[in-house]
């Protein structure tokens, strides 16, 4: 037995049923030595998204865990590292060391020399006898706390060293929980009570410690409407009467209301980071701020607060329930907020109207996401966007129904990151329809690996909204455009696709988008990709950019 027999045991034991890799890294052998399924990218970058994307719809139960060879594959998985850690996604990764002997010489590139600022925690392996406890650490990092990717640099020479009959030891690290302080508890309750136009602001953290029930609960029980992060769409029912939809770049027209009037705002499972794509509606000069988070490294780092409840989302959601249960004599509380939102939602809706049942040629993307939203069954499909127009499009419009059922980023992502996240999400969730919604740009960014999902037998369905151009980056580019065409950019996306060993179709008429999704989605029942290229317009109207009511 090598060392590395030895930590495939163990990623069996932590019930590690596939690890996704690029070669070359006789990890690889052994975990198919210990019946763990590899899943072979074509890129790194693209591989850690599909970690990614398979741990976050886990719920980081189990990690995930991607393995590259050194120098190389260990450079160009960077960016998705640094995507997973913006994600604050459970991922192991195991990249090969040079030899002991010459990794210390200039200019060898050593993971775990360069990574500790994209990781959650960094070692490399130096002993055999220390194996169980620096995967112990690894482990621990990977489910308690603050989540995020964990790196253990392999040595080449180490992880083939023989260790003849070495006994396994291991017992699987158990997660911890903790809930908050029953006085801030107390003084949270009180506040969430007191305040004229409260609003709750839900993150990721509401589904890694799966809290969506408390989360409604909380809601109802203190008509509260709810707000979520982007990473923590899906977490709160967006077809809920108190549900404002998803802040981010852009808003829904109840989001943009009750954000511009509230006074008091609670964050759950939410970093509250100032970010461009995120909170930055937060520094009002009336406004009261509750933070619940398991990190106290989030409490106070950009904003004043009021309350501070540190612990698990679940557990502190629960506190929070009873307290209020306790002070509303056991009864909910009825008020008008309700029929506010839905008052304001549907003026917004009938401005957005035209858009949205818009018959124009080339289709505009909002027709593209209102035909998609009728088309599938929300409760039976996983979604993502891609950066720029994709994201800032479909995050107002598309409603998402059940958890885990949208995977939303933006803090950190290069273009074409969905492709990777959609791969992952359904070797996660066979049983869903996954969908990645992507401009031209991205799809040139990580197009190929749509091969990976044909090879690896997750059968997604990409659509591509092909516009020809950047046209995100029409106001930015406004003088190179005109005088080089700089944003100009083409391709036959469905060829591809089929050339790639899937089936595409390329849309062009409005009235055929929805019937082109169901054939889609029929072709993943049967076990093929689906590439769906529809081509759209210069599209650069959005919902309720941040910019507009910036305080």
């Amino acid at each position: 037995m090598q060392v590395m027999d030895v930590i495939a045991q163990m990623l069996r034991r932590e019930n590690i049923s596939l690890m996704f890799c690029y070669p070359t890294t006789p990890v690889i052998e052994a975990a198919a030595r210990a019946g763990i399924r590899p899943i072979l990218c074509r890129q790194e970058r693209v591989g850690v998204d599909m970690a990614n994307g398979y741990a976050r719809v886990k719920n980081g139960k189990p990690f995930s865990v991607f393995a590259m060879q050194y120098g190389p594959g260990a450079e160009n998985a960077f960016p998705g590292i640094a995507t997973a850690f913006s994600d604050s996604s459970p991922v192991l990764l195991l990249p090969l060391g040079h030899r002991r002997e010459v990794a210390q010489v200039a200019p060898t590139f050593r993971s775990s020399r360069t990574y500790a600022s994209v990781t959650r925690s960094v070692e490399e392996l130096l002993e055999p006898a220390e194996i169980g406890n620096v995967m112990r650490r690894a482990f621990n990092h990977l489910k308690n706390g603050r989540l995020g990717p964990v790196m253990v640099e392999l040595p080449l020479d180490l992880v083939e060293h023989e260790l003849g009959d070495f006994p396994i030891v291991y017992r699987p690290v158990r997660p911890t929980r903790s809930a908050a302080d029953p006085r801030d508890v107390d003084d949270a309750a009180r506040l969430l009570l007191e305040a004229d136009c409260p609003v709750i602001q839900a993150g990721q953290g509401v589904l890694y410690a799966e809290a969506w029930d408390e989360l409604r609960e909380l809601a109802e029980l203190t008509s509260i409407p709810v707000v979520t992060t982007v990473e923590g769409k899906s977490a709160f029912p967006e077809t809920h009467p108190l549900s404002l939809g998803t802040t981010g770049i852009v808003l829904t027209g109840p989001g943009n209301h009750f954000l511009a009037q509230s006074d008091l705002l609670l964050g759950i499972g939410t970093s509250l980071t100032r970010h461009f794509l995120t909170n930055r509606v937060l520094p009002v000069a009336t406004r009261r701020i509750i933070q619940a988070s398991n990190d106290p490294r989030d409490f106070y780092k950009g904003y004043e607060m009021d309350v501070a409840l540190l612990g698990d989302a679940k557990l502190v959601l629960r506190q929070l329930i009873d307290a209020v249960r306790d002070r509303l004599g056991g009864k909910a509380r009825v008020n008008g907020t309700a029929a506010q939102i839905a008052a304001i939602k549907r003026e917004w809706l009938a401005e957005w109207r035209p858009k949205l049942e818009s018959s124009q040629s080339p289709i505009t993307p909002y027709r593209v996401i209102s035909e998609f939203a009728r088309a599938v069954d929300r409760d039976k499909t996983i979604v993502t966007h891609d950066s720029g127009s994709p994201r800032d499009q479909i995050l107002p419009f598309y409603e998402t129904t059940v958890p885990n059922g949208y995977l939303g980023w933006g803090k950190s992502h290069a273009l074409g990151t969905g492709l990777g996240l959609t791969i992952g999400a359904k070797l996660a969730a066979p049983d869903r329809f996954c969908v990645n919604f992507m401009g031209d740009a991205a799809f040139g960014m990580t197009g190929l690996d749509f091969e990976t999902s044909v090879r690896a037998d997750a059968p997604i369905c990409t659509v591509v909204l092909n516009n020809s151009s950047m046209a995100v980056e029409t106001r930015a580019m406004k003088l190179s455009h005109s005088l080089y065409r700089t944003r100009d950019i083409g391709g036959n996306y469905a060829g591809i696709a089929r050339d790639l060993g899937g089936w595409s179709e390329r849309v062009e008429d409005p009235a055929q988008i929805g019937d082109a999704i169901r054939r889609a989605w029929e072709q993943n029942q049967n076990g093929r990709s689906a590439l769906l290229e529809i081509i759209t317009n210069e599209e650069v109207d959005f919902s309720f950019r941040r910019s507009n009511f910036d305080h």
